[in-house]
């Protein structure tokens, strides 16, 4: 009998090649480097409030710009263009942040790596 064990219901799992598994490794690196820098040049823009606010934010979650409208602009209603901006804001991070675990997440093929954006 084998002294490897194998996965419920299934063949002991082969064993790799240390020289294999490093070479895999490093070419999974230079993919994910690749994504990472290709996350940088990738812009997603979110408009609120009927488009007053736009921001537009790359895949690594930088803000690029935040565009006001002049009819949004207001001495009066200043909390409201606040409001507006950080829930322009937030959508964008939040979109953005799905671009990149999408383009990650095809890399490592849901293997559930956490903090691979840095």
């Amino acid at each position: 009998m084998s002294k490897r064990s194998a996965p419920r219901g299934g063949a002991p799992m082969p064993r790799m090649n240390p020289a294999n598994a490093q070479g895999a490794l490093q070419a999974l690196q230079q993919k994910m480097l690749e994504a990472q820098e290709a996350l940088a040049t990738e812009n997603i823009e979110v408009s609120a409030g009927g488009g007053a606010v736009t921001v537009t934010i790359n895949g690594q979650q930088k803000i690029q710009s935040i565009k006001i409208s002049p009819d949004a602009v207001s001495a009066s209603d200043v909390e409201m263009l606040q409001d507006l901006i950080v829930a322009a804001v937030n959508e964008a991070i939040d979109k953005s942040q799905e671009l990149a675990a999408s383009k990650m997440g095809s890399l490592t093929g849901g293997l559930g790596l956490p903090n691979l954006l840095g």
